[in-house]
Parts: structure tokens; sequence; C-alpha cells
């Protein structure tokens, strides 16, 4: 909230009056975007007073007696002081959390065990995917029990501007059709329920949040994705999930790409699991974020997945038939080319072996848009650049627009191709229907898809039992136990499944009842005692 104040000095009587009215009419013209929570049956008078006091109603939350509005902040403290109302509290921001970086299996999916696991019987479960959309035609995604509905202010569930949500959906459900990757539950049986809160920005709040969770509900998904969040709690969305999890839902979140200890929301209540990021050797992210209620842990760096057709880059550097790591310079031609490999040194002047070669050239001395210059200059049709230091070559032709692609690879690869001149070499940057991804966000689909397949066979189980089967068999990494990076563990498939068999719902030997697990769940259990709150 914005707080006005008026300087002291040599005003006269009149002039500080005007300072004052001037305040006055700002404070009245400042909106404030909150949640209202209010006593039940009393929704029609509190959204009259809001129309009284100049304000307009956003999302409806009538399931959670609540509604999003936006109204002067000069009337929130009458709205406070009334009787009908429990709680105002911000609408707080809730944002996608990914950065973005060809096809195949993705190495996250053998990593969680989903190859180890049948998921013929998926289509006894619904995921919730709560997150920018849905590409529907995308060759590698299910276009058969896939719904969703229209929103007024997103738009069609159908269409994904952002490719956040396709990204996500495909970790989740892509298609072992041989074209690009698969998903966790890939034969195409698993229902989806999309509901779009982003657009192309990638923004929303609180309120869409509960709403969007309230849809899932409505749709019967047992199961709900949110690869998104924000660093503000709100006790509305809060109460919201534990009643969703009361209703046997199991709602799983990002736990955030900061890199720091600070809690994101709402992977961080109790009601939510926590999912952090770990790479392909199962090394906790950098920007995975560390906390106490980190739950369990999942592939998160450098995932391949859908995303919307054309949106994606597919880079390509080969030399002799071996493929080298490389990454696409801005500014470069969008084109594949094949020719032998040329050394042109650093690339301070026109190569005079580059002539229709694709070209070699060290970093350092000049910028990247010159070497590049300097390469087409001496007919050179590709470039790649390696690093002079340590890591990937990340590089940008700025304003320049190359009539080559150009790429970038390491020291290491730069070193191993000099060795290789001569040698026919494929430089290529494409547009693709499929894209690496980083984040918590990549992660948190692992674990939705997973919860969902595991829960496929072992449908009597509560949501509670599925959570706490989950952070019992999770491959413990890190610290010995549960620790604030990794949780309880790596998620993984096909011991959860076999534990359950072995021990049935809530332990107790069947599919009924029982506490599950005791401390090492998260939640209520199933009509036994707790499955243990996070920790």
């Amino acid at each position: 909230m914005s707080k006005h104040f008026i300087k002291q000095g040599c005003f006269t009587v009149a002039a500080l009056a005007l300072a004052v009215s001037s305040s006055l009419a700002q404070a009245q013209s400042e909106k404030a975007r909150v949640i209202i929570q209010f006593k039940p049956g009393s929704q029609a008078q509190v959204e009259q007073l809001v129309q009284r006091a100049g304000g307009r109603k956003h999302v409806d939350l009538a399931r959670f007696e609540a509604l999003a509005v936006e109204v002067p902040e000069a009337a929130l403290q009458g709205l406070r002081r009334n009787p009908n109302i429990v709680l105002v509290e911000e609408d707080a921001p809730r944002q996608l959390l990914s950065s973005q970086y060809e096809p195949g299996t993705p190495y996250g999916i053998t990593q969680v065990q989903a190859d180890l696991v049948s998921d013929a019987a998926a289509g006894s479960r619904k995921v919730c995917i709560i997150d920018s959309g849905y590409d529907l035609g995308h060759p590698d995604l299910p276009t058969s029990n896939v719904n969703g509905q229209y929103d007024s202010g997103t738009g069609n569930w159908s269409t994904d501007e952002n490719g956040h949500g396709t990204h996500v959906a495909g970790t989740i459900a892509a298609l072992a059709n041989n074209d690009g990757v698969v998903g966790v539950l890939p034969n195409g049986q698993v229902n989806l329920h999309i509901v779009k809160v982003f657009t192309a920005s990638g923004w929303g709040y609180s309120s869409s949040l509960i709403a969007a969770a309230d849809q899932c509900a409505n749709a019967g998904a047992q199961v709900i994705n949110m690869s998104l969040g924000g660093s503000r709690a709100n006790r509305t969305e809060e109460r919201a999930f534990s009643q969703l999890n009361d209703a046997g839902i199991l709602s799983i979140a990002a736990a955030g790409n900061d890199g720091n200890t600070r809690h994101s929301y709402p992977a961080s209540y109790d009601a939510v699991v926590s999912v952090g990021a770990v790479d392909a050797n199962e090394v906790i992210a950098g920007f995975s974020q560390q906390t106490s209620q980190v739950e369990l842990s999942a592939p998160g760096v450098a995932v391949l997945s859908s995303v919307p057709r054309g949106m994606g880059e597919r880079v390509t550097a080969s030399v002799a038939g071996v493929n080298y790591d490389a990454n696409g310079m801005d500014g470069g031609a969008r084109t594949e080319v094949s020719a032998p490999l040329a050394d042109c040194g650093l690339g301070t002047q026109a190569c005079s072996s580059a002539n229709n070669s694709i070209c070699l050239i060290e970093r350092g001395s000049i910028s990247f848009a010159e070497k590049v210059q300097a390469c087409e200059a001496g007919g050179g049709v590709g470039a790649i650049v390696y690093n002079n230091e340590a890591g990937a070559l990340l590089g940008t032709l700025g304003d320049y627009t190359a009539g080559i692609p150009a790429v970038g690879i390491s020291a290491t690869d730069g070193a191993t191709l000099l060795g290789q001149l001569g040698q026919t070499a494929t430089v290529g940057v494409t547009t693709s229907d499929w894209a690496f991804f980083d984040g918590t966000s990549m992660a948190t689909p692992h674990v939705a898809g997973v919860a969902a397949l595991v829960w496929s066979h072992h449908t009597a189980c509560s949501n509670n039992d599925i959570r706490a089967a989950l952070n019992a068999t999770a491959k413990d990494l890190g610290s010995a136990g549960r620790d604030n990076a990794y949780g309880y563990g790596l998620i993984q498939a096909k011991a959860a499944v076999d534990y359950l068999t072995a021990n049935g719902c809530g332990g107790s030997g069947g599919d009924t009842g029982g506490d599950t697990g005791g401390d090492t769940g998260g939640g209520k259990g199933n009509g036994g005692g707790k499955g243990g709150p996070k920790k």
C-alpha cells in the first residue's frame, strides 16, 4: 500500500489546505487489489459495500467465502471494520517459475522411474494443470481426454501464448508416438483439465489461483499441478488449499527459483507439496529454493518438453557425425547448413580459409558480431564460436543480423574441434516444437505425473496416502533424511507403487484406512490419525 506524506515548511494556510486536499484526492484515486473474506451468508452485503466504495469485483471465490476486489485505498479501513468482513488482505502476485534455455526420452522420465511403471490404468486419474494454456493440436500432446474452459481474462485454454503451460503438460503427458519426447504418462489415457490463469506476460494473482484450483475441484481432478508461485503468503489461499486437501485433492507446486531460503507460495503451505529441482546428476539446482517446506525433488535443469508449435529453438552443432552441446546466438540466421570445418582463429579479420566452410572461431578481443561478420566476409556459411574459459558460451550478435547461423560451444569442445578441421560440420538454429527449460516449474510436473501414475495403481488410497508413500520411497539425496534442499529426496514411481502394494493404504496392509507412514507424510491421513506435517 502506498503512503502519502505532506512536507512541512513555510506554507500559507491556503497552500497547506491545497496540499492536504490534493493528497486526499490522490489517496482516493489509488486502488488496491485485495481479497475479502466474509462471514457466511453475507456475500451480497459485502459486494454492495465494495460497489458503494467505488470498487469492483474481480474474482468470485464463493466456495471459500471470499472475493477478490479492487477498491480505493481510502476505503480499506472502513471495510476492515465492517462486522460482515473477517479479513482483508493483499491479493498477492503469482508468476511462472521457469526460464527458457531436441527430442527423445528426457532424462527425467527415467530418473523418476516413470519408464518402469505401466500407465495402462491412467484413465482413472485426472490431473489439473493451472498454467498458461495448452497447445491443442501439438503433434506430441493428447487431443482426447483433455478439456478446460474459456476465461474472459486469459482467453482459450487450448492456446498458449507463453509456452510454459505446454511445456509442463508435455512432461506429464507427452505421447509415446515416436515424435518428440515422452511424458510420465505417455499412453494418452490420463485425463487432463487445463486452467489458463496466465497470459503471455506470465503474471497473475492469489485470487486467480484460488478460483483456478476451485475449477480443478469442480472438474473432478485428483491432482493439481502449479508450476508457479510468489513470495507472499495469503491466508485465504492457504485456507482454500487446506479445504481442497480435506476434499481429497493432492496439490503440488514449485518451490521457487530464487536460489535462497525464502518461502514461496502456494508451495510452502502445509496442504501443498513443495518441489525442488535437481539436474541430470541428481544434484540440487543452484536456483532451487531451499526451505523447511521443500518436500520432494525432481528433474528441473535442461528439461526437454513440448512448447507451442514453432516457439522452440533447435540448435545443432556436429562435426564428423558427433554432436556437441551448443547455444544459438541471437541475431544469427535461423537455418541449418553443412560444410567443411575451417579454423578462423580469433576472427579479427576476414577469414581467408572460410570460403564455403563453417568457421571455427575462438572467443576474445572483439565482439561476437564482428567475428561472425569476418566469417561472412571470407565466404563462410556458418560460425561456431568456442569459449576461452570454462563453461558453455552464451552469446548474442547485438543489433547485427547475420546471414549465416552462429552458435557457441565450450572451450573443451572447441579444443576437440581444432583436431577435426576439414571434416564435415553441421550448424543450425531452427524453429522447433520442443525446447529445454530450467526451473522448479519443470520439476513440479514430474511429481504431479508420478503422483497420478502411482495413484492409478492404488485408486482406493487417499491423497494423503499417496503423498506419504511418495515421501517414504523418495531417493534420499544430500544430508541423510529430510533436508531443506532435496526434501525427502528424488521422487521414485516404481518404489512408491511397490511400497503401497506391500503395505497398503495407510500402512495397514490393505487399500483402505489407517495412518500413512507416520511423520514421513504430509497433511492428514486417511481415517487413522495424521500423515504428519511438513518439517
